[in-house]
């Protein structure tokens, strides 16, 4: 095995859970904090408690808003593309082209 290449393992790592209970496990950071323990979470105790999913929701809505606003602009950004396209298309590729443009909006000009 090639020597310095891995982590520093704690035996005692220390882990604090949000409830406020902690115990002692092996890991390779020296503190660890966790919001569910065993001793706090739902299926290890049989209580069932209001989890604070709001936080969750706003995070999907504030995503959706943004991916919808994203989707518009590259909408938007589409749109000028082709526009710029039909420009291209229009421009005369020749002197002699942009000539008979000339002539023609001029005759056009006169005649109304």
């Amino acid at each position: 095995m090639k020597k310095d290449i891995h982590p520093k393992y704690y035996k005692d790592a220390q882990v604090t859970c949000s409830c406020g209970n902690t115990f002692t496990v092996g890991a390779t950071v020296p503190q660890i904090q966790v919001g569910v323990c065993s001793v706090c979470h739902p299926f290890w105790t049989g209580i069932k408690r209001l989890v604070d999913s709001e936080g969750l929701a706003d995070q999907f809505v504030r995503r959706r808003q943004t991916a919808q606003q994203r989707q518009q602009e590259q909408v938007k950004k589409q749109a000028k593309k082709q526009e710029q396209a039909q420009k291209q298309q229009v421009r005369p590729k020749t002197f002699k082209e942009m000539m008979d443009l000339a002539r023609n909006q001029i005759k056009q000009e006169t005649s109304t």
